[in-house]
């Protein structure tokens, strides 16, 4: 084509204050709003001689989408899509739902939330109120009146159509507003979750111990050195820092981890998926995570609606977006590959160097819906299939339940396995496992529909068809690269600085047994 451009887009950071969970491997983000300065701009030039380049994609709920034309501003002034929360349940709850926010350490307003409901129902029973006067007028004025009499209704009908369109308007700001307050609520907590932060989380399981080593103990950024694994400084050149490039064996190491993982899932009924690695904020905000405030872990995309994921659990959530499943469907199991994207804001300093916090990494995540009375059980064999992928390569581990305070937002409960790292010399967090019952579904808009109407229930839809109800959802990671990558070389290291390849992965790297140090 015969014009020449330049298309300029701006990545922004955007977020809320982080908790341990929300730096995790994992996915937890919290709530509030408020725009950041740092900017990353993101270019494209296409001309003549050059074909286009690459471009750098940068309790009930319902949806509404905001029109495409709203400014940023506007869509943040008004929801672009509508929780339909049971504010009742909230208000007949709110002693155990003040104590659940506590607990959880939110900054939900539970308080404001309360008021701006009650507000609201009043104000639509004065609405109710005056559209009952407004159609006893209109009835009135159909039958034999005097003209004087007439006269007087009609004005009484105009002054109440006035009031009406005042109420409504204000009704709607009203809406808007506990809308928004109402969507920071996290979910509610499963009973034996233990109560506190990070340090109050209690250990589930214990596998293995720690190997012992008769020679000095490198950790991976020395390995990865010796044995050109790594490159650090480049990738700090090309791209800034907490990126890197992977080289020689550990790409196939890479690929390893990610064919024999979902593999692994595979073959325990998981369909396997790719995903975008763009998705709309409003599709974040459904899963649970604030894409836009201070100390995200959210790439937001300024100037549009979108986001890069910060795990595939977004983009699997969104599969089934705002549709009715059959019950005869349930469960949905997927087994998601992708590049997650975290702005790991606020982490610094020598445990999080090298592999273990960097802001693009590769992941397979497992992500399931069912029937409520399921996820229980469901969320119980994710965690057993983690602990199985981790005991068969051999690695010293903990899977612990997590503290009221660890859980972000969406989790009613979480499960995180930590690994012995020898070489940093702590336990490192290598994957989690959430249950977020309807948090996320209600928000999404994922129903099933029962194959039999229940005689327990009250209600009946259309045709006798039993009511629609909302899907749980739990998600765990099967395999997050670089974590996996720092244990192994860590754990299999050996004197010569040389470092085994545990007995499952070996298929996957051409039946590779060793990284042996590059001679000369």
């Amino acid at each position: 084509m015969g014009l020449q451009c330049t298309t300029i887009q701006t990545l922004k950071l955007a977020a809320v204050p982080i908790s341990r969970s929300s730096s995790s491997y994992s996915s937890s983000y919290l709530c509030r709003a408020m725009p950041k300065a740092l900017t990353l701009e993101l270019l494209s030039r296409h001309n003549r001689s050059q074909k286009p380049a690459f471009t750098l994609l940068a309790r009930a709920l319902s949806v509404q989408t905001a029109p495409a034309t709203e400014s940023f501003d506007a869509q943040v002034a008004r929801p672009q899509w509508k929780a339909a929360i049971d504010f009742k349940w909230i208000r007949d709850n709110k002693g155990e739902v003040a104590i659940n926010i506590k607990n959880r350490n939110s900054n939900a307003n539970l308080k404001l939330v309360l008021d701006l409901y009650e507000k609201m129902s009043s104000l639509q029973k004065e609405v109710e109120r005056l559209r009952e006067e407004r159609n006893a007028v209109a009835k009135k004025m159909k039958g034999k009146v005097e003209q004087s009499e007439r006269q007087k209704l009609i004005e009484e009908g105009k002054n109440l159509k006035d009031q009406l369109a005042t109420l409504d308007e204000e009704l709607v700001k009203l809406k808007d507003e506990l809308q928004q307050e109402a969507q920071c609520m996290p979910n509610m907590t499963h009973p034996d979750v233990p109560v506190g932060g990070e340090d109050c989380s209690t250990i589930r399981k214990m596998v293995g111990s720690p190997r012992e080593f008769n020679f000095p103990v490198k950790d991976h950024v020395q390995l990865g050195k010796e044995l050109d694994l790594f490159d650090f400084d480049a990738a700090a050149e090309v791209s800034g820092s907490k990126f890197y490039y992977l080289k020689n064996e550990a790409v196939m190491l890479e690929m390893a981890l990610i064919n024999w993982s979902l593999s692994e899932a595979v073959k325990r009924g998981f369909t396997p998926l790719t995903t975008p690695e763009i998705v709309r904020s409003s599709v974040v905000e459904k899963c649970g995570f604030q894409p836009r405030g201070e100390n995200t872990q959210v790439y937001s995309i300024v100037g549009s609606d979108q986001c890069l994921i910060g795990t595939a659990e977004i983009p699997v959530g969104g599969i089934h977006m705002d549709s009715i499943i059959a019950e005869s469907s349930l469960p949905l199991k997927y087994a998601a590959v992708s590049h997650c994207f975290r702005t790991e804001a606020g982490a610094a300093g020598a445990a999080t160097r090298g592999l273990y916090r960097v802001h693009q990494f590769s992941k397979v995540e497992m992500f399931i819906l069912c029937q409520p009375e399921e996820s229980e059980s469901f969320h119980e064999e994710l965690i057993r299939i983690e602990e199985d992928l981790f005991a068969s390569l051999g690695l010293h581990y903990k899977s612990l339940d997590m503290a009221t305070e660890d859980l972000g937002a969406p989790a009613y409960r979480k499960f995180d396995v930590e690994a012995w790292m020898p070489g940093l010399g702590r336990y490192g967090e290598i994957s989690s496992a959430s249950n977020c019952t309807d948090y996320q579904s209600r928000r999404l808009g994922i129903r099933y529909r029962p194959s039999e109407l229940q005689s327990t229930s009250p209600k009946k839809s259309k045709g006798n068809l039993a009511p629609t109800q909302f899907v749980h959802t739990i998600n765990a990671t099967a395999c997050a690269v670089p974590r996996m990558i720092v244990c192994l070389l860590e754990n299999y290291q050996q004197e010569d600085g040389s470092v085994i390849i545990p007995d499952p992965l070996r298929p996957f790297m051409g039946g590779l047994e060793l990284i042996s140090p590059k001679s000369g």
